[in-house]
């Protein structure tokens, strides 16, 4: 059984931050690129398909 943790409010903030600061590195040309270069990344450090694509559907909802 894979325990994952979760982050604080602060962590998100934090992560937020750094995340737009890297969109925003990457250019608008390769701000696609970059995307899915990350979400690959941490799908892999995840290391569980099936919640990754839990959390692919979530972050369709509301766009």
């Amino acid at each position: 059984m894979t325990t994952h943790s979760t982050l604080s409010l602060t962590g998100l903030e934090t992560v937020y931050d750094s995340l737009a600061t890297a969109i925003d590195q990457a250019g608008s040309d390769k701000k696609e690129l970059f995307l899915v270069k990350l979400a690959l990344l941490n799908a892999h450090a995840l290391g569980d398909a099936e919640l990754f694509q839990q959390q692919l559907d979530i972050a369709l909802q509301d766009l």
